[in-house]
């Protein structure tokens, strides 16, 4: 077993199945992940068979179905769950427009959505609510900057017609990390017809979901939307929907496919797949299946998840504390590092405000020099995301770039 002390040394032989990163200071994974030389053979070499065999070969369809079972069965272990709570998607989006659109909805029935949720949801959301006339409001999770419990901002925002809650596991923009399992319990205890969205865009591959106490059926969440392009570093077009049995029956398919019915000797519609599969359409990329489990398997060898997420952590306190040392830099958390691989900061003035402009040029001038990091909208700020594969050489060559910049300026 190697050694999984935090140095460099004990990741370096690992990152060389990752040529993508040899020439880059990468601090993006939470937009995308860089996937590895063994994940793209992987891609190639089921295009290759699919078009050998022949794309509609029954051998093709039969090796199909396998790296579907394969794929959500490897999926579900990660989850700590079982495979026909999982639905194969495109991305987080996908996901989450299952329920959003699948949900049994009243006019009048009220959704609750953080503040801290990505634009794209929002937006789903907004015309859900203008098609069926529900109600929509918003709870301050960005509070928790200051201090707030997250729980009791969600309780004190509920309503006895609330039917849905949509929040992160861990938020795109701050990195901090909510209590799954105790807002899904007070969801729950709100009224019978309350369920939990959880876009886990930046949890799934970071978080030890496998685990003890974080597994998804431990938590009681309803529906928990995710993808394989980022903290996995899987190929874009490669995500999952995991949906409590419980609300599997209340939940409808809206749009439907081959892959998800079930149909008589006839080949006649009969009704719907008794599983997850359900919200399966008809034909994708089946390529990124394979290449998906490829890139969950190569993290895996290198050490569990608990593991990763330990040095996830510590990467992120090593520059949360580089960046907090500067006089010019504020973090936006202040008192703690992000118990997550999202470190976002800004770049400040002598009177504290965010120097907006010199954030975007930094980003910009840092791309030149192939070191990788964002901006965001809301807060404004810049984002660098620390996954177990980086370096302690690169964050601190980061927080030395960065000092660099503010004293320049």
């Amino acid at each position: 077993m190697p050694d999984r002390s935090h140095s460099d040394r004990n990741i370096a032989e690992h990152r060389q199945q990752f040529s993508s990163l040899s020439n880059k200071q990468y601090f993006n994974y939470g937009g995308q992940g860089p996937m590895s030389d063994r994940a793209l053979q992987a891609l190639t070499h089921a295009q290759q068979r699919i078009q050998q065999e022949g794309p509609f070969a029954g051998t093709v369809n039969q090796w199909l179905q396998a790296e579907g079972r394969e794929t959500r069965s490897a999926i579900a272990q990660a989850l700590g769950a079982a495979p026909e709570t999982i639905t194969l998607t495109e991305n987080v989006t996908v996901g989450c427009n299952i329920p959003l659109w699948g949900l049994p909805w009243q006019s009048g029935d009220h959704i609750l959505i953080g503040d801290c949720e990505h634009p794209g949801v929002i937006a789903a959301v907004q015309e859900i609510a203008r098609r069926y006339d529900l109600v929509v409001s918003t709870c301050a999770l960005s509070e928790l900057l200051k201090g707030a419990n997250p729980v009791a901002v969600i309780q004190q925002a509920l309503r006895p017609n609330t039917r849905l809650v949509i929040i992160s596991h861990i938020l795109w923009n701050t990195g901090q990390l909510l209590p799954l399992k105790e807002i899904v319990d007070v969801c729950h205890a709100n009224a019978p017809q309350t369920r939990v969205l959880v876009d886990a865009a930046q949890s799934v591959g970071s978080l030890p979901l496998d685990q003890p106490d974080w597994q998804l059926p431990e938590t009681g969440v309803d529906f928990y939307a995710f993808t394989g392009h980022k903290w996995w570093c899987g190929p874009a077009g490669a995500g999952g929907l995991y949906i409590r049995p419980e609300v599997l029956e209340e939940t409808a398919p809206t749009f439907i496919g081959w892959r998800g019915i079930s149909v008589d000797e006839n080949g006649q519609p009969t009704g719907w797949t008794p599983d997850g599969r359900r919200f399966e359409v008809a034909t994708s990329d089946y390529g990124l299946w394979g290449a998906l489990r490829q890139s969950m398997e190569l993290q895996a060898e290198w050490g569990n998840s608990a593991e990763r997420y330990e040095r996830i952590c510590a990467l992120s306190r090593r520059l949360w504390e580089g960046l907090r040392s500067l006089p010019s830099v504020k973090c936006l958390l202040e008192t703690a590092p992000p118990p997550s691989g999202l470190v976002s900061f800004q770049l400040i003035d002598s009177k504290n405000q965010p120097r907006i402009d010199l954030q975007v040029k930094t980003v910009q001038q840092l791309e030149t020099e192939k070191i990788y990091l964002r901006t965001l909208e809301s807060p404004k700020c810049i984002r660098a995301c620390v996954h177990y594969l980086s370096l302690e050489t690169e964050v601190d060559s980061l927080i030395e770039r960065i000092k660099e910049v503010t004293e320049k300026n």
